[in-house]
């Protein structure tokens, strides 16, 4: 049996914790908070330490990419956004492994967003003159981007998967001679894709890339990067704070602040409406890569300057 948490707070850290770890002694009383508490010393430095590293984003794999219906054949499957195999890291430093591809049933998807709110919900997410939220490599393709769509972004975030069930001591105000407890958590992944309502002119809802310094003298791009460095400790989100997650452009109002963002689908609508949600067209949704943050590895960044 295997439960998923979806309670971003369920993970120790997300609330940040302070650099503490047990410190033991010959004859000390342990409970399973302690070993715990070491567990969670360790992952925090190594999160930190790689949040810190490479920031949150791709770190390979993991295109996402429109698959239509296949109703013949040896392998027919439903319209599906799939996401293929890949790592990320997110805000928090937890690598976010997908060791297989993700699929997302399109169809009863649209059809569950088409029904929020009477449609609305999905008509505030349509939009046209859609080249404004793509990503500056979209916008240079020369294929030509709908008239009208739905705009939906799809995220990897982290859970966590309680298995390994065994026999243990029963904790509250219990008698029980069968009390049972996790033994295992697995680090695990689960894909969202959800509406992007309130797009505009100004706010593209995608994630913020940085100064691009390729143009500029060396002596220029060392002062940034130096600069850079030094404004790198966030405000908010310290080892130790109380405060949550600020979100980030990429993120909706109302969401996991620490999810990685993957892509930018555009489903084609016959036209837009003034209520209710639009209809699908015939042509096929479009996704957009490019808007994600990558992280290179290292070797590819070697290559790169002619190292």
């Amino acid at each position: 049996m295997t439960v998923q948490s979806r309670d971003p707070s369920a993970d120790p850290l997300y609330a940040r914790p302070l650099p503490e770890r047990p410190s033991y002694a010959t004859g000390m009383m342990l409970a399973a908070q302690d070993f715990s508490d070491e567990q969670t010393y360790h992952r925090g430095r190594l999160a930190r330490a790689l949040a810190q590293l490479s920031g949150n984003g791709t770190l390979a794999g993991l295109r996402v990419h429109h698959e239509p219906e296949v109703t013949g054949g040896e392998a027919p499957h439903p319209e599906e956004i799939v996401v293929d195999p890949g790592v990320a890291v997110d805000r928090l430093g937890r690598l976010i492994e997908v060791p297989r591809p993700a699929c997302l049933r399109l169809v009863p998807w649209f059809t569950q967003q088409a029904a929020v709110q009477g449609g609305d919900a999905m008509r505030l997410a349509s939009y046209d003159n859609l080249s404004r939220f793509a990503s500056v490599r979209r916008q240079a393709d020369a294929t030509p981007l709908p008239a009208a769509a739905v705009v939906a972004d799809v995220y990897l975030r982290f859970i966590a998967c309680a298995h390994g069930y065994t026999p243990s001591f029963a904790t509250g105000p219990y008698d029980a001679l069968d009390a049972v407890s996790v033994s295992r958590l697995r680090d695990a992944y689960e894909v969202v894709m959800t509406l992007r309502a309130g797009l505009s002119n100004t706010h593209s809802g995608l994630p913020l890339q940085g100064t691009d310094l390729s143009g500029a003298a060396p002596a220029e791009r060392r002062a940034a990067a130096q600069d850079a460095v030094l404004a790198a400790y966030p405000a908010t989100g310290r080892s130790g704070s109380t405060d949550p997650l600020d979100p980030l452009p990429e993120h909706p109002p109302v969401f996991d602040h620490s999810a990685v963002f993957l892509a930018r689908l555009f489903i084609p609508v016959q036209a837009l409406v003034a209520t209710g949600a639009p209809l699908r067209s015939a042509d096929a949704p479009q996704v957009d890569n490019f808007g994600r943050r990558f992280l290179p590895a290292v070797d590819l960044l070697a290559n790169a300057i002619g190292l």
